[in-house]
C-alpha cells in the first residue's frame, strides 16, 4: 500500500516553498515521524515528518524545485508490502514501457530522455538522476547496487571516478589538458550555486525598502563603561538567580523601549496615506542562521524584565542555529536592532526591514581617546550608533533625539529603572 506524502500547511500566507533537499532517497527505510525532506520557505525551512513508517518510494520533484502546499511530494511504500511495491517500480524497466515510459514523464519531463539512447530506460531517483547527467555518463552501463537493482549515488560517482581515471593513459588529451595550465588558467575554476528561498527573500526585501523608503542614516557614539561595569559586578548573581547570562542586547533593548516611547514616530511605520502608531515595542532581533539573517520578534519588549529579554533572545539565537524557529516568531516587529559588532563591525548603514521605518545597529567596543569633561584625555570603552530611517515618517531632529535617548540610557543605566 502507498501512503502519499503532501506538502504541509507551512503558515499564514505562505502557499510554496522550494525543495532545499530530499533527506531520503528512494528504496530508503522511513521511520514514523522522520523527516524525509526539508523545504524551504520564504523566511525558514521547515522539514516534512513521514506520516508512517514504510520504504521511500517515487520523489516527485527534484531538490531546487518550487512545490504548492497541498501538492504531492512524495509515496512512502508501507512496511511490508515490499511485494507490491515490485511492481510499481517494474514499469519504468519493462520492454513495453520503453516507448510510452509514463513514469519518467511524470517525474521530470527533461532528463528522462537521457537514459534511452542505450536502448533500455532505467529508473532514477532525482539525485541519482541529477548526478548521472552532471557527470555525463550513460546509467544503463553502470551496475547498480540498490533495492531491485536500482542505482544509488555511490554507484555513479564510483562510475565517475572510473571515467575520469580512464582517459588518464591516453596520449590525445594529455595535450589538451596541458594547455590551460601553461596559460596560468589552473586554479581558477568557478562555482555556480542556486540561492536558497532564504536568500532570495532577504535580497528581495532589502532592495524594496532601499527602492521604497526614503533611508537616511545619523550616527552617534556611546561611552559603554557604566554598562561594562554594571555586568561585571552582578554577572555572576544574574546568572545564578535567572540560569542566563547578563548581555549587552538586554540594556539596548531596554533603551530603545525608553526611547521609542518618547520617540513614538520610530516606531510607526507608513500604511499607504496614513501612519499606524503602535502603543508596545515588539523588537526585532537580527541573529544568524546556517541559511542566512533571519530577525525574530521579542513580543512585548518593554514589559519584559532584563532576564525575560536575556533569555528570549538566547533562545531565538539557539534555535535560529537548529533551524527550529516558526513563522509567526519573525513577523510583526515594530523596530529592530542589529548587532554587527559580534562580527567585528566598526560601523556599518544597517537597512531598515519592511514595513518598519527605522533599525538601530550596534558596533564593536573600541578603546580610542576621550576628551573627559574637566578637559582630561583617557581611554574610553566606545561604541558607534548607527540608526537608519525613513525620512518620509521621521525626521532629522526626531531621529537624532531617538539615538541620544539611546546614549543617554546606556551611558547612565539607573535611567532604565526610574524611567528618564
Amino acid at each position: 500500500m502507498s501512503i502519499e506524502v503532501k506538502v504541509p500547511v507551512l503558515g499564514e500566507s505562505i502557499s510554496e516553498a522550494t525543495i532545499g533537499e530530499w533527506l531520503k532517497q528512494p528504496g530508503d527505510t522511513v521511520a514514523a515521524d522522520e523527516p524525509i525532506a526539508s523545504l524551504e520557505t520564504d523566511k525558514v525551512a521547515v522539514e516534512v515528518p513521514a506520516p508512517s513508517a514504510g520504504v521511500m518510494g517515487q520523489q516527485m520533484y527534484a531538490a531546487g524545485d518550487t512545490v504548492q502546499v497541498g501538492a504531492l511530494l512524495a509515496m512512502i511504500e508501507a512496511a511490508g508490502s515490499g511485494g507490491s511495491s515490485a511492481p510499481a517500480s517494474s514499469p519504468a524497466p519493462a520492454p513495453a514501457a520503453a516507448k510510452a515510459d509514463p513514469a519518467p514523464a511524470a517525474s521530470a519531463p527533461s532528463p528522462a530522455p537521457s537514459p534511452a539512447p542505450s536502448g533500455e530506460p532505467v529508473s532514477l531517483s532525482p539525485a541519482v538522476r541529477r548526478l548521472v547527467l552532471e557527470h555525463g555518463l550513460d546509467p544503463t552501463s553502470i551496475k547498480g547496487t540498490g533495492k531491485d537493482g536500482r542505482l544509488t549515488k555511490e554507484d555513479v560517482l564510483a562510475a565517475a571516478e572510473t571515467a575520469k581515471a580512464a582517459p588518464a593513459p591516453a596520449a590525445a588529451p594529455a595535450p589538451a589538458a596541458a594547455k590551460p595550465a601553461a596559460s596560468g588558467e589552473a586554479g581558477r575554476e568557478t562555482e555556480r550555486v542556486r540561492m536558497t528561498r532564504i536568500r532570495q527573500t532577504i535580497a528581495r526585501r532589502l532592495k524594496e525598502a532601499q527602492d521604497t523608503a526614503a533611508m537616511l542614516t545619523t550616527f552617534n557614539d556611546v561611552d559603554m563603561t557604566a554598562v561594562i561595569e554594571a555586568r561585571a559586578k552582578y554577572k555572576d548573581l544574574f546568572e545564578k538567580k535567572h540560569g542566563i547570562r547578563l548581555g549587552f542586547m538586554g540594556f539596548f533593548a531596554k533603551a530603545a523601549c525608553l526611547a521609542l516611547k518618547d520617540v513614538p514616530s520610530v516606531n510607526a511605520q507608513i500604511e499607504g496615506d496614513e501612519i499606524v502608531y503602535h502603543n508596545y515595542a515588539d523588537i526585532s532581533v537580527a541573529v544568524s542562521a546556517p541559511n542566512g539573517l533571519v530577525v525574530p520578534v521579542i513580543r512585548n519588549a518593554e514589559t519584559l524584565s532584563f532576564a525575560g529579554i536575556e533569555k528570549t533572545i538566547a533562545d531565538f539565537g539557539k534555535r535560529a542555529k537548529d533551524g527550529t524557529l516558526k513563522m509567526d516568531e519573525m513577523m510583526g516587529g515594530t523596530f529592530t536592532i542589529s548587532n554587527g559588532g559580534v562580527f567585528g563591525s566598526l560601523m556599518s548603514t544597517p537597512i531598515i526591514n519592511p514595513p518598519q521605518s527605522a533599525v538601530l545597529g550596534l558596533h564593536r567596543i573600541d578603546q580610542r581617546p576621550v576628551v573627559m569633561p574637566d578637559g582630561s584625555i583617557a581611554a574610553r570603552p566606545m561604541m558607534y550608533l548607527a540608526l537608519s530611517y525613513d525620512h518620509r515618517l521621521i525626521d532629522g531632529r526626531e531621529a537624532v533625539t531617538f539615538l541620544v535617548r539611546i546614549k543617554e540610557a546606556i551611558e547612565d543605566p539607573t535611567r532604565l529603572l526610574i524611567d528618564l
